[in-house]
């Protein structure tokens, strides 16, 4: 009876721990994006000698807040109710689909960092698409906490 409690208390601790380190890859890859494509548009600024926009420093950590709610999502798994499997599952499943949300965000704010060294028009527009991306992450976050309480 100890030892199933043992490894029941053990897999929920796998799920917190995969509720931070999904979101954290995928804020990882969705910075790496977007930071890559910034430093392609601000070069082809400098090349162009028109001035590079700053601005693109808000899409290049747009993906990092999914970390955040990967560490809020940890912490409501270590104080649910609920141990073991169904906390397992929940920081796998949810820490999978919040990171996946951060790389694609940070792949449209490539994207969105493109445009706007182009154009020099845009950002609320390209931030609010970002933003839809980012809901989808919030989403999960909200409804997986409400399952474990």
């Amino acid at each position: 009876m100890v030892k199933d409690l043992q490894l029941l208390a053990s897999l929920a601790k796998i799920g917190a721990i995969a509720a931070l380190i999904f979101p954290a890859i995928g804020s990882a890859l969705g910075t790496w994006a977007a930071g890559s494509a910034a430093i392609g548009a601000w070069k082809k600024c400098y090349m162009q000698n028109k001035p590079a926009p700053f601005m693109l420093v808000a899409f290049v950590g747009a993906p990092l807040s999914q970390t955040i709610y990967g560490m809020i999502l940890m912490g409501n798994i270590l104080k649910s109710p609920g141990q073991g499997v169904d906390s397992m599952g929940a920081g796998i499943l949810g820490g999978v689909a919040i990171g996946i949300s951060a790389w694609l965000q940070g792949l449209a704010a490539a994207g969105a960092s493109n445009a706007l060294a182009e154009t020099n028009q845009g950002f609320g527009n390209y931030l609010m698409a970002l933003g839809v991306i980012e809901t989808v992450a919030l989403f999960v976050l909200v409804f997986i906490g409400k399952t474990l309480s």
